[in-house]
C-alpha cells in the first residue's frame, strides 16, 4: 500500500501544526498561593514512592518529563515541554535548513521509494534517482519502520557518511550507494506558471525562508510572463500546517499595500499587539485566489483571513483548521524550552478563527479518491480534545477533509481557481470588492 504524504529526507517539517513566536527569555511568574506549594509538596512525595518503590526501576527523567506535559497538555492541545533534542528539532525546523541528502520520499510495500532528488544536493551527486527504493539504511532493514522512523535515521551532521541500499528497476541486484550528508535548504515555496498566464503559488511551511523564497518565485513568475499576459496568480495554502508569526504577517504584506494584517490579543488588555502591512504588492494588484481546506491552519489562516477580509483576495475551497492560538516557546535549562499557548489571534476584521476556521468566500470539494474514500475524514481544531473554546465557536465546528490531488488535472479546487482567473467561470465573489474592506484597513 502506498503512503501518499511525502517527506523532505532532514527536511520535513513535522508537526509544526502550532504557530510559533520565539522569545529569548520567559515572562516573570507571581507567585502562587499556599496551597498551590501544599499540592506540590504531595507531587514531590509521590515522585518519590515512584522512584524508590515501582515494580522495576523508573527512568527519572522521563517521569519528570511526563509530569510537566501532563500539565501542559491539560491546558490545551498546543501547550507542551521539549526536552533538548525536541527543541533542537524545533529550531531547525523554523530556519528551513537540515542536515541530510535531499530527496523526497514516500512509503510504497514497506520500503522507501525516492519520489525525487533535489538538484545539486549530495543525493542527485551520489547517483539517487527518482523511483528508486531503498531497502536498507547503513545496513539495517527498512520493513518495519515507519516513514517518519526512516527519516530519522537518514537525518545526521553535516559531511558524515549514510550507506543506503538500493533496489532498481532494471538493475540485476540490490546497489550500495554511500552518500555524504551536507545542509539541506528546503524550499518553503513550489512555484510554476499554469497555462502561459497564471502564477501558481504553493507556500509548503512557514519557517525563516518563506518571505524570501516567495520574493523569488513571483519574480521568475514575472520574467517568465509578460505583465499584460499574466492573469493573476493562486496562492495554494491547503495542507500548509503553520509555522512563524512573523512569516505568515510578511506574507500577508507581500499582496497588501496597507492595512491591518492580524492582532494578538493575550490574558491582559495591555498585552493586544496589531501588526500591518506597508506599501508594496509585490504582484502589482493582480488578481489572486487563495486556496484553503481542512489542512489550513495556523500561520496559513492568518494569511487568507487577512487577504479575505481586506478584500485583496478570493478565497476558495473549504473550511481551514481552526487554530487560532499562538504559542510562545521560552527556553528552559539544560537546552529544553517551553511551547506555551500565550495568546489568540484575530484577522482585521475582529473575528477569531479558534475554533471557527476561515470559510472560503467560493465552496469547492475536492472529492476523495475510491481507495481514500471512508478512511479520511474531516478533522479541525474544534474536534481536538481540551481546545480552547473560540469566540466565535459554535456546533458546527471547524475543518474539512485535507486532501490534494497529487496531478493538477484531477485537482477540482485549483482548476477552478484557475477558471475563474481566466474568466471561464465567474461568481459574485471575484473578484473582491476593495471598497467593502473599508472599515477593516487602517490608515
Amino acid at each position: 500500500m502506498i503512503r501518499r504524504a511525502s517527506l523532505v529526507i532532514v527536511g520535513a517539517l513535522m508537526g509544526a501544526t502550532a504557530m510559533s513566536v520565539i522569545y529569548s527569555a520567559g515572562m516573570p511568574a507571581q507567585a502562587a498561593g499556599p496551597s498551590t506549594y501544599k499540592e506540590l509538596s504531595i507531587f514531590g512525595d509521590v515522585f518519590e514512592r515512584v522512584r524508590a518503590q515501582y515494580v522495576t526501576p523508573p527512568d527519572e527523567q522521563k517521569l519528570v518529563e511526563n509530569a510537566i506535559n501532563g500539565m501542559l497538555t491539560s491546558l490545551d492541545p498546543h501547550s507542551s515541554y521539549m526536552n533538548a533534542k525536541d527543541a533542537e528539532d524545533m529550531r531547525t525546523q523554523t530556519r528551513g535548513e537540515f542536515g541530510g541528502l535531499g530527496i523526497e520520499v514516500t512509503m510504497e510495500n514497506e520500503l522507501v521509494k525516492v519520489i525525487t532528488p533535489i538538484d545539486d544536493t549530495p543525493a542527485s551527486k551520489a547517483g539517487i534517482l527518482a523511483g528508486d527504493f531503498i531497502s536498507e539504511i547503513d545496513g539495517k532493514p527498512v520493513r518495519g519502520l515507519k516513514l517518519e522512523e526512516a527519516v530519522e535515521k537518514m537525518r545526521g551532521a553535516v559531511n558524515t557518511p549514510i550507506k543506503l541500499t538500493v533496489i532498481r528497476q532494471g538493475a540485476d541486484k540490490p546497489l550500495d550507494i554511500t552518500v555524504v550528508r551536507d545542509i539541506i535548504a528546503v524550499r518553503a515555496v513550489k512555484s510554476r506558471v499554469e497555462g502561459g498566464n497564471i502564477g501558481y503559488l504553493r507556500v509548503i511551511s512557514f519557517s525563516e525562508k518563506t518571505y524570501d523564497d516567495l520574493e523569488k518565485a513571483i519574480k521568475k513568475i514575472k520574467a517568465e510572463v509578460p505583465a499584460d499576459q499574466l492573469k493573476g496568480y493562486v496562492l495554494d495554502l491547503r495542507l500548509n500546517p503553520g509555522g512563524l508569526l512573523d512569516q505568515a504577517i510578511n506574507v500577508s504584506d507581500a499582496f497588501l499595500e496597507r492595512g491591518e494584517v492580524v492582532s494578538t490579543r493575550g490574558r491582559n488588555a495591555e498585552e493586544t499587539r496589531r501588526f500591518n502591512a506597508g506599501p508594496g504588492d509585490l504582484t502589482d494588484g493582480k488578481p489572486v485566489i487563495v486556496l484553503v481546506n481542512g489542512g489550513s491552519a495556523s500561520a496559513s489562516e492568518i494569511v487568507a483571513g487577512a487577504l479575505q477580509d481586506l478584500r485583496r483576495a478570493t478565497v476558495v475551497g473549504t473550511r481551514s483548521f481552526g487554530k487560532g492560538s499562538v504559542q510562545t516557546i521560552i527556553p528552559l535549562g539544560d537546552a529544553g524550552a517551553l511551547r506555551l499557548t500565550t495568546a489568540l489571534y484575530y484577522t482585521p476584521s475582529g473575528k477569531s478563527i479558534q475554533g471557527t476556521g476561515i470559510n472560503p468566500d467560493i465552496k469547492v470539494e475536492q472529492p476523495l479518491p475510491p481507495e481514500l474514500q471512508g478512511r479520511v475524514r474531516a478533522e479541525g481544531e474544534s474536534s481536538l480534545r481540551g481546545h480552547i473554546q473560540g469566540a466565535a465557536e459554535t456546533e458546527e465546528g471547524s475543518g474539512s477533509v485535507a486532501y490534494v490531488p497529487p496531478e493538477t488535472k484531477v485537482d477540482i479546487q485549483l482548476n477552478y481557481a484557475m477558471d475563474l482567473l481566466r474568466g471561464d467561470k465567474t461568481d459574485p465573489a471575484f473578484p473582491p470588492n476593495p471598497e467593502k474592506a473599508a472599515a477593516n484597513i487602517k490608515k
